[in-house]
């Protein structure tokens, strides 16, 4: 805690407040002149954090926030090179670097541990925001552009170009990108969320340069933006730097950028679109029902709803999400099920995948009845409670795997900070989570919710996307229509101009710049050792390796199994078995019993394998097969008897469940081929490299794809398919239980000793195992040329090079280059 309130004179503090919970003082500052917010979350952590959010509030769908987050990244005011974002990559320490466009805001953060660094990156990351120079020609790259099939032959085809022109049409290529925007359009009638803020490729070739520089002169201004801080640096020397480098140069603006709300609905209405499908099939429709709900910014109605959404649909067990797995109406559950509350207002969804078009209404009925039924028979105490333990378990974890914690918590509040909420609140959750546990006493507490915020809400919106296999030909007609329309009208002048401009803009994507401007770190900089953590090993029954950290009252826990061999078709399976391990029952209790175990002890237990080629040799491997949870110290107990039950005595007899998994996991994979389709593409390419490249695309990649298709089809025509995978499964787990085990246990050091005792009593029963032969896959050296066809706008490619092996001394600048 810290009492330092100390800020620049430039600046006026609102109000600060410490919290607990994430051991936090929270600083909300206004500047004087602009009217800019700056929140800073004061921190012993040395891991700084600079997040500038602008609302961005777009008023059609040709996607001018989203090219111009692109554009404002090709040079600015003191750093006048082409690329100084992706530069900067090479020249930094940071530990997060990227941009955002959502669909009200836009923002550029980062991070690192290094002070200098952090400082080199800020004064990249203001130039750019605030003076960025906006050339013509990054904008026809990184937007859109007319250009010749031939570039340099005016009597060849036109075309359209651009980065985020060609980025859209892929994103538009995905059914779920499609079910979204679609979702939102009727939802919000009448404001932002009505667009899609990312662009439509049929309309971003009506965005103008000056309708971008009109765009970017009212919302990318101190005025229209929030400065979101982590860190340990004092708030002080932020704000001088923002002070300096920005706002004395700015007056306020006389205009401010608001998002209305919508304009509600008197009755339910149900809408009918299409999405492009290579083939219509019987049952390919998706069927959501929305409700708009209230304002994200209100605290209360916030949590309640979040709270509801998870009692109904956060695990198999939820009464809502229960019916839509079991439901034959459909296939699996709508990726759409949830809570939305990163807008303005919130948004409530549910729904199935894989439904035929004349069951639409069948699956609204379905949805509204069920609801009823929970309204009239109430929800189970423990479940609610359980909901409740989740919240918790979210507010106190610190740290992640893919983002800073500094990052998460701003991110956490940006939305709130961008509509004027109270962000201080929004961070503090131990207030709220203390008001509803009260609330949840009242057994009609969950049921009164269901009724007053979805069934006696009329602003409804059923929607049903059908698959239509002639669109995607009706929109490439359109385009080639419009585009020989627009040629046919051009000048002989203007023709000359398509080409002198994409010659220019060759010229420009080929000049080299002088990156000296750029401010960088040196190799005095880089610390000559790597971190160390203190750990101790305890030979127990089952060895143990105890991290003491920091960790604010929770406790992390994996088994770690060293993979033993298996033959090739358990190899084949060992994804999909890591996949329904954890989500089938165990010993005497079902599936439904287990997920109610998990969510009232623990944020979940997830089974995956970690598979690396050796540094000497590719086609070696150290593979582990890896079980993992995590849960406040008061249910570390609980959880580890939790995990030993679902690794000793899996139920491989719920035939039922392994259908709805399989059919569950064919859907998201058959969805992401579109938003993956780069990484897709990659793992083709490389699959010849190795033997684990080649296992990694029969795994993932489209191969993976395609065999996981045949599966669910053979499990929901054969039933005795289903118990030749299960006799799979139980083959593969009885090789694990006799391999060698570990356990890894992450908390707090003032608790190891009780810990450890409780680790000693829940797995002293499962022995160490033996050392056997280790996993081992058939080695691989092969060129590939291969090509997948799918329902996409755009082309994926990838070409793969095979490299030196890991302890080569090339390693470290071929790293470095292939990261620039």
């Amino acid at each position: 805690m810290t009492n330092n309130t100390e800020h620049h004179a430039a600046f006026s503090l609102v109000r600060s407040e410490f919290i607990d919970a994430l051991n936090v003082d929270v600083f909300e500052y206004e500047h004087k002149v602009t009217g800019a917010k700056h929140i800073h979350i004061a921190s012993e952590n040395d891991e700084n954090v600079f997040l500038v959010g602008l609302k961005t509030v777009p008023t059609d769908s040709c996607g001018v926030a989203h090219i111009l987050e692109h554009t404002v990244l090709c040079g600015s005011e003191r750093f006048p090179v082409r690329d100084p974002f992706f530069m900067m990559i090479r020249r930094s320490l940071n530990t997060f670097m990227n941009a955002f466009t959502s669909s009200d805001w836009t923002a550029y953060p980062f991070a690192s541990k290094n002070k200098k660094d952090f400082r080199n990156l800020l004064d990249v990351y203001l130039d750019a925001v605030f003076f960025s120079r906006l050339d013509p020609l990054d904008f026809s790259q990184e937007g859109h552009r007319l250009e010749f099939a031939e570039p340099t032959n005016a009597e060849s085809d036109l075309t359209f170009k651009g980065v985020v022109f060609n980025e859209m049409k892929g994103a538009m290529s995905s059914t779920n990108s499609v079910l979204w925007q679609t979702i939102t359009k009727y939802l919000c009638p009448n404001n932002t969320y009505h667009f899609n803020s990312g662009g439509e490729p049929t309309d971003i070739p009506d965005l103008s340069y000056d309708d971008l520089m009109a765009f970017y002169r009212t919302h990318y201004h101190p005025s229209n933006a929030v400065f979101m801080t982590f860190g340990d640096l004092p708030a002080i020397e932020l704000q001088a730097e923002f002070e300096d480098k920005v706002l004395s140069r700015f007056e306020r603006l006389d205009r401010k950028v608001i998002v209305p709300n919508a304009k509600r609905y008197f009755s339910p209405i149900r809408v009918e679109e299409a999405y492009a499908a290579e083939d219509v099939k019987e049952d390919a429709c998706h069927v959501v029902v929305a409700w708009l709900l209230g304002e994200s910014t209100d605290l209360s109605q916030q949590f309640e709803a979040e709270l509801l959404s998870n009692v109904l649909l956060d695990n198999s067990a939820s009464p809502l999400r229960r019916v839509l797995e079991g439901s034959k109406l459909g296939n699996a559950p709508s990726p759409m099920c949830g809570l939305e509350d990163s807008n303005k207002e919130m948004s409530f969804m549910c729904g199935l995948e894989g439904v035929a078009r004349t069951d639409a209404e069948k699956v609204e009925s379905l949805i509204v009845d069920t609801l009823k039924q929970i309204v009239v028979e109430g929800v189970p105490q423990e479940m609610v409670e359980a909901m409740l333990h989740q919240l918790e378990l979210s507010q106190r974890e610190i740290g992640g795997d893919s983002y800073p914690f500094g990052l998460q918590l701003i991110l956490g509040g940006l939305s709130t900070a961008m509509h004027a909420g109270d962000v201080i609140a929004q961070l503090n959750l131990d207030p709220v989570i203390a008001d509803l546990r009260e609330r949840i006493q009242d057994p009609k507490y969950i049921p009164n919710l269901i009724q007053s915020l979805i069934l006696d809400n009329a602003h409804r919106v059923t929607v049903t996307l059908r698959p239509d296999t002639e669109l995607e030909g009706r929109r490439n007609n359109a385009e080639k229509d419009r585009l020989a329309a627009i040629k046919a009208g051009l000048s002989d002048v203007e023709k000359q101009q398509i080409i002198e401009r994409s010659e220019a803009l060759k010229v420009r994507q080929s000049q080299i710049d002088d990156m000296s401007i750029l401010p960088k770190v040196g190799l005095e900089d880089v610390p000559a050792e790597l971190p160390t953590y203190a750990r101790e090993k305890l030979e127990q029954t089952l060895p143990v390796t105890f991290y003491p950290q920091g960790t604010n009252g929770l406790v992390y826990q994996q088994l770690v199994i060293d993979l033993p061999e298996l033959d090739e078709e358990e190899t084949a399976y060992l994804p999909l078995f890591s996949y329904v391990l954890t989500e089938l029952g165990a010993g005497d209790s079902d599936y439904l019993m287990m997920q109610e175990r998990q969510a009232q002890v623990c944020g979940g237990i997830g089974a995956s394998t970690s598979l690396r080629a050796t540094l000497g040799d590719r086609q070696k491997l150290s593979a582990y097969f890896v079980m993992s949870s995590k849960a406040l110290v008061s249910n570390f107990a609980s959880m580890s008897e939790l995990m030993y039950d679902s690794i000793c005595f899996p139920r491989f007899d719920e035939v039922e469940r392994l259908k709805e998994l399989v059919s569950q996991r064919r859907s998201r994979r058959e969805q992401s081929i579109t938003g993956q389709g780069h990484v897709l593409a990659m793992t083709a390419a490389s699959s010849g490299v190795c033997g684990l490249s080649s296992q990694q695309e029969a795994w993932g990649g489209m191969s993976g794809i395609q065999s996981l298709k045949a599966l669910d089809d053979a499990l929901q025509s054969e039933d005795q398919k289903a118990l030749e995978l299960m006799a799979v499964f139980a083959r593969i787990h009885d090789k694990l239980l006799t391999s060698n085990k570990q356990l890894l246990v992450v908390g707090e050091a003032p608790q190891q000793s009780a810990l450890l005792d409780q680790v000693d009593r829940v797995w002293a029963s499962l022995t160490k195992g033996d050392a056997v032969r280790e996993f081992a896959l058939p080695p691989v050296d092969l060129n590939v040329k291969k090509a997948w066809l799918t329902s996409t706008q755009v082309n994926f490619c990838a070409k793969s090079f095979k490299t030196i092996m890991g302890i080569h001394p090339d390693v470290a600048p071929l790293t470095v280059l292939g990261g620039s």
